[in-house]
Order: structure tokens, then sequence, then C-alpha cells
């Protein structure tokens, strides 16, 4: 492993975040055009794709955490100061805790309704055996989108701190979850 290396991702990692992160802004605007769908049965069309996305994010992030323990992930840099790496840790706890239990969420909610979840049209995820209760889905779905734009403001601190380090403190922390440029120490 060169010196490099060992302070960068591993390329799985950097290809598990990537799609996540493609998937998570692609499911945000789906659920916001769903929201603004001319019609209920426009609506549920476009909801499909956020429920067969909601579940890609879910396997990506099981691959992820898998990923994790069989390969450690890079030490934060020794020049962030103390806030910055509590704000990092806590971040990414959070991140990961949303991303498994939002589409959980979505699955349990379907599930009140008595109805499977169609991925794409490629299988069915039946619903879960739970008693059927509308009102509970609509509150679990609610709950949901709450922790949606938890998500979102947690998305734009991550990037806030990407480009505080990338053009303010200039450490090359970017290059760590790139497949080029420079990690440093």
């Amino acid at each position: 492993m060169t010196e490099g290396s060992s302070k960068r991702y591993s390329g799985v990692a950097m290809l598990l975040h990537w799609l996540v992160a493609i998937a998570v802004i692609a499911n945000w605007r789906i659920a916001e055009a769903a929201e603004h769908a001319a019609t209920k049965e426009a609506q549920s069309q476009i909801m499909s794709n956020h429920f067969s996305i909601g579940i890609t994010i879910l396997a990506l992030i099981l691959l992820r955490f898998g990923w994790r323990l069989v390969r450690k992930p890079p030490p934060l840099s020794s020049d962030f100061a103390g806030w910055e790496r509590m704000l990092a840790k806590g971040t990414h706890i959070v991140f990961y805790v949303l991303l498994t239990v939002m589409p959980l969420a979505g699955w349990f909610a379907m599930s009140k309704y008595g109805a499977p979840i169609s991925v794409f049209g490629l299988f069915e995820l039946p619903p879960l055996p739970v008693a059927p209760d509308p009102e509970g889905a609509k509150a679990i779905f609610e709950s949901h989108a709450a922790a949606g734009t938890v998500l979102l403001v947690l998305v734009a601190v991550h990037i806030l701190g990407t480009l505080k380090h990338t053009l303010i403190d200039k450490d090359g922390n970017i290059f760590r979850m790139l497949p080029f440029g420079e990690p440093k120490a």
C-alpha cells in the first residue's frame, strides 16, 4: 500500500459513497416531484421510483457497513481541530443511521397499507407482517419526511465541510474520497 493510498478510502468505499450520494439526491428530487404531481396516479408512479431507490440505498448502505468491517477507513487528518473531528464523526454516524432507518421506515409504512414494494419492476418486497394501520402509515411517512429534511441538512454540512477543507484549509482532504489527487496528512 502506498503512502497516498493509506490516507485514501478504497475504491469500493469511494464507489459506494458516490452511488449513495447520487441516489440520495435523486430520491430527494423524486419525492419533491411526487409532491407536485398533477394526479394521484402520476404521484403513485413517481413514488414507485422513490421506493425503489430507497431500497437500493438500503442495500448500498448495508454493503458499505460490510465493507467497513473488512476494510477500515483511513484516519482523519491529524490537522483537524477537535470540534472538526467530533462534527465529522457525529455527522457520519447520523448519516448511517438515517440511511438505514429511512428505507426501513418506508417499507414498514407501506406494509401498514398492506402494499408490497416493487423494486424497479424486477422483484417485490412483500409487506412486513404488521397490522393494517393507514393512519399509523401516514404518521411514519411524516416522520420519514422530517428525517429526510435532517438528512439534507447533514448533506449541506458535509458539503460545506468539504468546501472549507478544499478552498480555505487546502488540506487535500477531498482526495481521500476521490481516485485522483493527493490526500495530505
